[in-house]
This record gives C-alpha cells, sequence and structure tokens, in this order.
C-alpha cells in the first residue's frame, strides 16, 4: 500500500490512549514509507495524526472542503493540502487516493465517513481494505452492532467481513497488506420475496 486514508475525529478525546494511538499510526506510516491521507484539518486526532507523520519524515496529503478552510482549521504545514468545494467531493478524492482505510477514535464525521467506504465496498464500488483501530476498545458497541445485523437478517456475513478490527497497531497493518476482499454474490435480494 501507497497510501492509507485515516478517517478521525476532530477532538483528541478523554484519554490519553487516543492521542498515543494517532502519533504511533502517524509515525508508523511515515516509517514505513505509506503516505498519509486525511482530512486535513489541524485539529484533534486529525491535527495528530498528521503532525506524528511529517514528524517522522512522511507525506501527508490533506483534502478539506473550502468551509472549513474558512473556519480556519486546515493544516498549512501539510506535504499537500487538496481545497474542494463540499464534503462529498471530500470523501470520493479521499477514497481515489487511498489504498486503504482505517478509523481511528472518533464521532460523527468518523462514524459517516466509517460506513460510507463500508458500503461502497458491499456494493463493489472498490475492493481495499478497511479497518478500525479498536483503541482501548473504543470501537465495541459498533462491532456488536454490525455482529447483530447479520444476527437479525440485515447485513450478510460477508459484508461484515469487510470490516477488519484490531486493537494491535502492527496487527492491523499487517492484516490490510493480507487482505482480500470477500466473494459475495448477487448483492441485494429479499429472500422472502424470490
Amino acid at each position: 500500500m501507497r497510501r492509507i486514508c485515516v478517517f478521525c475525529g476532530s477532538r483528541t478525546g478523554v484519554r490519553p490512549a487516543y492521542r498515543a494511538a494517532a502519533e504511533a499510526l502517524g509515525k508508523l506510516l511515515a516509517e514505513r514509507g505509506i503516505e498519509l491521507v486525511y482530512g486535513g484539518g489541524n485539529v484533534g486526532l486529525m491535527g495528530v495524526v498528521a503532525d506524528a507523520c511529517l514528524a517522522a519524515g512522511g507525506k501527508v496529503v490533506g483534502v478539506i472542503p473550502r468551509a472549513l478552510m474558512d473556519w480556519e482549521v486546515g493544516h498549512e504545514g501539510l506535504t499537500r493540502l487538496e481545497v474542494v468545494d463540499s464534503m462529498h467531493t471530500r470523501k470520493a478524492r479521499m477514497a481515489e487516493l487511498a489504498d486503504g482505510f482505517i478509523a481511528l477514535p472518533g464521532g460523527l464525521g468518523t462514524f459517516e465517513e466509517l460506513f460510507e467506504i463500508l458500503t461502497w465496498a458491499q456494493l463493489g464500488f472498490h475492493n481495499k481494505p478497511v479497518a478500525l483501530f479498536n483503541v482501548e476498545g473504543y470501537y465495541l458497541p459498533l462491532v456488536q452492532m454490525m455482529e447483530r445485523g447479520v444476527e437479525e437478517g440485515f447485513m450478510k456475513q460477508e459484508n461484515r467481513g469487510l470490516l477488519l478490527v484490531e486493537d494491535n497497531l502492527f496487527a492491523l497493518l499487517r492484516s490490510m497488506a493480507a487482505y482480500h476482499p470477500p466473494a459475495v454474490g448477487k448483492r441485494i435480494r429479499d429472500e422472502k420475496h424470490l
């Protein structure tokens, strides 16, 4: 993988482990020669992961909507900062640039980015690995909700398999490197109406 897109919070959260995880991820990407692609912000875990990657000699590409630049949250010290017209364009551009995706802890924006990229994988729009860095078990309730979706018949098991989950950074990158998208048949089918 040449580039990994990281989705993460515009806040650092209450646990020091979240900041430490973002720093470790940014540093490791730089050490492995993997470019960081992210939302272009200078705040929260977004700023932490970008700064850590840059400090370790890595390359960082940010993609940010004009509205957020106008709020002065754009990171001016990146290798490249692309200013786009909307959040929709931002997400499409990050997806285009990346060879894989990692979600660090975050809030609504992170959840939305994660589920959109997973939905695109489910629909066959891409076959890139999507992973959760499950720092301090932050994403355990989300993983349980997805498993409930399978149990209740709203998701196929192979669609649950689209999401890699690791609490160890090295295991996470190994899982991403070894990823093979699950084989899926007909994508949308209501069993009761066949």
